[in-house]
């Protein structure tokens, strides 16, 4: 009967995984705060405290997760999601508004490793540690096709009523807690429930936080690679996932509506999907280096093309092939390089290099469109990834892929 619970853990996370993901806000975010009178400089420095908490955050909602359990860490991410959807549809104070990001991250931060690890605990507890991949598969699919679901859907809401936008995005949230209480808590021999320690919390958090760095420092030194390639794809995300927030205002003033743009969203989720999914075919053709070189190759064409007015709906639906591979063949290339010993931790490392860039590039952005124009935003945009794709490449060309 205790098996059951476990391997229950597993469907319920496919439900939890959906209802997490019917965020309605997502792709529209930035045009209902714009309605409210929020300057796009204001909205990339709200984005930046998006960012700042979640680096910040990321090592201590780990340690939450390690001390009262995965369980008890995904409710209260998806209660602190609830508040900050809240507190973002009613306010009109910018400072309210930054802190309603601070929570969104914050709700973030507690569900994403605490998820990965309730699933693999549960498949380890069962002895089918080996079925990860195909569940964490399965649990991608039902990601984007959610995500296509919520983006037609909540254009389409968005055009009668954003109070239905974000009160549906809360009650999602809500589903999503509760079905978090229907999960069982995995426990080892070495769970913390095992194993006395009276050391005061924050003492915990920040020998992690040194831990962290010490490790990720040795391994980064010893293999430089890694860090080449992290910091290219993160700053590759930064450049699409800028691209993802700033077009909805952009279109909005080209006259496409809320339901128009959450079609083209769509249909760049439903490329990335794809791509994903043949993501190994794609590298069988073309081989590793092949991958490495078309992949951002396409972004910087697809950045220039942000430039051609209606006609950018296209290129944006064009950067789903690229992201589909960033996701899958870059994310297996980096992971093949790190040791087992430090995966976790240089992963964690990864995410915080994704922050940085972005608290970097999303208020520049802003500057730019507030004081210019939006596609001078982009065009600037362009300009910087084509300088950082050419670097790569040089720097790519005499180096082996497999090797350190």
């Amino acid at each position: 009967m205790l098996v059951k619970s476990y391997a229950r853990n597993i469907g319920l996370n496919y439900v939890f995984t959906s209802f997490s993901t019917l965020n309605f806000t997502h792709g529209l975010w930035m045009i209902y705060l714009a309605s409210r009178g929020f300057s796009l400089f204001e909205l990339g420095i709200l984005e930046g405290v998006y960012h700042v908490t979640s680096l910040l955050m990321e090592v201590p909602t780990g340690v939450v997760a390690d001390i009262w359990g995965r369980r008890a860490s995904r409710i209260a991410g998806r209660c602190t999601a609830v508040l900050a959807y809240a507190i973002m549809f009613f306010s009109q104070s910018f400072p309210l508004q930054a802190f309603a990001f601070a929570a969104t991250a914050l709700g973030n931060n507690l569900e994403s490793g605490a998820g990965d690890a309730l699933v693999y605990d549960s498949l380890l507890i069962l002895n089918e540690e080996n079925r990860y991949m195909h569940v964490a598969g399965r649990q991608e699919l039902v990601y984007q096709l959610t995500s296509i679901l919520t983006f037609m859907l909540g254009g389409y809401f968005a055009l009668h009523s954003y109070a239905l936008v974000f009160g549906l995005s809360m009650g999602f949230a809500a589903l999503a807690a509760l079905v978090a209480l229907g999960f069982k808590e995995p426990v080892s021999s070495d769970a913390p429930g095992h194993t006395k320690d009276f050391t005061p919390m924050f003492i915990r958090m920040w020998r992690s936080v040194v831990d962290q760095v010490v490790e990720s420092i040795v391994v980064l030194r010893e293999r430089k690679k890694i860090l080449f390639f992290i910091v290219f794809s993160e700053l590759q995300f930064c450049f699409l996932t800028v691209l993802f927030f700033y077009l909805q205002n952009h279109w909005l003033l080209l006259g496409f509506t809320e339901f128009h743009i959450g079609i083209v969203f769509s249909a760049h989720a439903i490329v990335a999907g794809v791509t994903a999914w043949k993501a190994h075919r794609i590298e069988d053709r073309i081989g590793e280096r092949g991958v490495l070189t078309l992949m951002p190759a396409l972004v910087v064409v697809c950045l220039w093309g942000m430039m051609a007015g209606r006609w950018s709906i296209l290129f944006h639906i064009a950067t789903g092939f690229s992201a589909g591979l960033l996701i899958t063949s870059v994310g297996t290339y980096i992971n093949r390089l790190i040791p087992s010993s430090s995966r976790a931790t240089i992963l964690s490392f990864q995410s915080m290099v994704f922050s940085i860039f972005m608290i970097m590039v999303f208020p520049l952005m802003g500057i730019l469109s507030d004081r210019i124009s939006i596609p001078f935003g982009f065009l600037v945009m362009a300009i910087m990834a084509t300088v950082v794709v050419g670097v790569y490449l040089m720097i790519l060309k005499p180096w082996s892929i497999r090797g350190r």
